[in-house]
């Protein structure tokens, strides 16, 4: 009787040996069932081109949209032309190698995308690429 309760009163281990494995199971878990959000920007129908090259890259990729009505968009957050300037600037001084990626409404006056082009010029974003549709 006395050996019995030595052992009840000994020390009491919790196996911790499948622990890692329980950790990279959830890693894995949570990897391959996140979902990345994507641009949505607004709503524009491109204007059509002959001839057009797929960009590959997408890493140093700014997207700037203007919907039908002039309205701005630059990674999803609305914005007025003066604005773009101060965003590209600071998108710049984290990316020198940021491109802005013009996504114009086919129906939108041209004034609203000389606008953007003249703020990106004054933040001194020269790399921009025009979105368009390929006409077949």
């Amino acid at each position: 009787m006395r050996r019995q309760r030595l052992k009840k009163e000994g020390k009491i281990s919790i196996p911790t040996a499948s622990m890692s494995d329980i950790a990279f199971l959830l890693l894995i878990f949570f990897m391959v069932s996140t979902v990345f959000r994507k641009e949505i920007g607004l709503k524009v129908m491109l204007p059509e081109a002959r001839a057009t090259e797929r960009i590959v890259k997408t890493r140093n990729i700014a997207h700037v949209y203007i919907d039908k009505n002039g309205r701005i968009s630059v990674d999803d957050v609305i914005v007025q032309p003066k604005d773009v300037t101060l965003r590209f600037k600071l998108k710049l001084a984290e990316n020198p190698a940021i491109i802005a990626h013009v996504k114009a409404d086919k129906r939108v006056k041209y004034n609203y995308v000389d606008k953007v082009l003249e703020a990106l010029r004054e933040a001194k974003a020269l790399r921009v690429v025009f979105a368009t549709d390929y006409k077949r």
